[in-house]
């Protein structure tokens, strides 16, 4: 059996071959991203039986590469890379190259036969694709909406007060027209009054309250430059909100076109968008071999260090896991613990017993990805077990 290390780059691979005697029988070549580089990898590797593939999982600059070999018939298996540094750190080496890495890659498959990684469908990558475009929009959302934050702390601070949330069409469609305190106190209660948004208009009660402040507004910038930064990033905000609020119509049709994905929305505290991230991000949930497995896997563990005579105070969640699910499944647990009656009877037990919230919160999350777990493995809708 041959056991090839595939070393990912941006623009040039390497790779290196070890035969079942964990000799290197093909030293570190490199090969270019592009049809070249793959027809010569191709000509290097022969025929895929009897051969493991390792690869790390580098960016999304193995995605390409991955499928071509998957569909030449070889069996890949995409690493950790934190797996793979801690085996090489092993043999303490003071040096580190691609060349060294694609090495090291070839004899971690020969000495771990890591299991191949299946060909994920073209419906799970395109819902991958749509949570994590998401994700990078309600980034641009919040950088912007702090950046409005910032410029109307300079230039009309009390407004935040008086429309909230500054996302919101209310706050985007006033501080367009008006983005500073003077704008708005060179308007009439009337004019502002009648401005429209969402089929409902400002109001007299808001448009005084508004024109009052902002003549008693201790902001002191009002030019043009702070003018035109408020404006477009309230442009960006209607512009941003829009394509969220679309994206969220093509999620929740999609997570009605998949079987999964809308079984796990029978979980209170479970929408949509949470229950297409999971299917994004895990794939196949019946991979895992039990519903411990699938929280070891995102983290929802504990990090224990007991070690002789030292019994420590406390214990902190393990740092290894699917860092980003795991921060993204936190509002859906807080959600279930107010709103499914089975959950929140399970966090309201642990906080009596005296465990602090955010222990309870951990334990919840972890109970939730049980349930979580039954659903996809059942393929059934969630049913809670009552206590007798």
């Amino acid at each position: 059996m041959r056991f090839v290390g595939i070393d990912i780059g941006s623009e040039k691979h390497f790779f290196a071959v070890m035969d079942s005697e964990g000799r290197v029988t093909k030293k570190a070549t490199p090969f270019g991203e592009d049809d070249a580089g793959y027809s010569k990898l191709r000509a290097a590797l022969g025929a895929s039986t009897d051969t493991l593939v390792a690869m790390e999982a580098t960016g999304h600059y193995w995605q390409n590469l991955f499928a071509v070999l998957v569909s030449m018939g070889f069996a890949v298996a995409v690493l950790n890379p934190l797996r793979t540094r801690r085996f090489m750190e092993v043999d303490l080496k003071r040096a580190k190259t691609d060349a060294i890495d694609a090495v090291g890659l070839a004899r971690f498959a020969y000495e771990k036969r890591p299991a191949s990684t299946p060909l994920p469908n073209e419906a799970g990558l395109e819902l991958r694709e749509l949570v994590r475009h998401r994700d990078r929009l309600v980034q641009d959302m919040g950088d912007r909406v702090r950046q409005l934050h910032r410029i109307l702390d300079l230039g009309f601070p009390e407004v935040a007060k008086i429309v909230g949330d500054l996302s919101c069409t209310l706050a985007t469609t006033v501080l367009l027209a008006f983005p500073t305190a003077k704008a708005f106190a060179k308007t009439d209660i009337t004019s502002l009054a009648a401005m429209k948004y969402e089929r409902r208009t400002v109001g007299v009660e808001l448009a005084t309250k508004l024109i009052e402040a902002a003549e008693r507004s201790v902001g002191q910038h009002h030019g043009a430059a702070y003018q035109l930064q408020a404006r477009h990033a309230c442009e960006d905000i209607i512009v941003l909100r829009s394509r969220i609020a679309s994206l969220d119509e093509d999620l929740s049709a999609t997570v009605k076109k998949h079987e999964i994905a809308s079984l796990l929305t029978t979980i209170d505290g479970i929408g949509d968008t949470t229950a297409s991230r999971l299917v994004a991000e895990l794939g196949d949930l019946t991979r895992f071999k039990s519903a411990d497995a699938l929280a070891a896997y995102i983290g929802v563990v504990p990090s224990i260090k007991h070690s002789g005579k030292k019994t420590p105070s406390s214990q902190s969640i393990s740092r290894i896991g699917h860092a980003n699910l795991r921060a993204k499944l936190y509002m859906p647990t807080l959600a279930a613990t107010r709103c499914n009656p089975w959950l929140r009877a399970f966090y309201g037990r642990l906080c009596a017993s005296g465990k602090k919230p955010k222990v309870a919160m951990v334990a919840a999350m972890r109970k939730l990805l049980h349930a979580i777990y039954s659903v996809a493995k059942n393929k059934r809708p969630f049913v809670p077990a009552t206590a007798g």
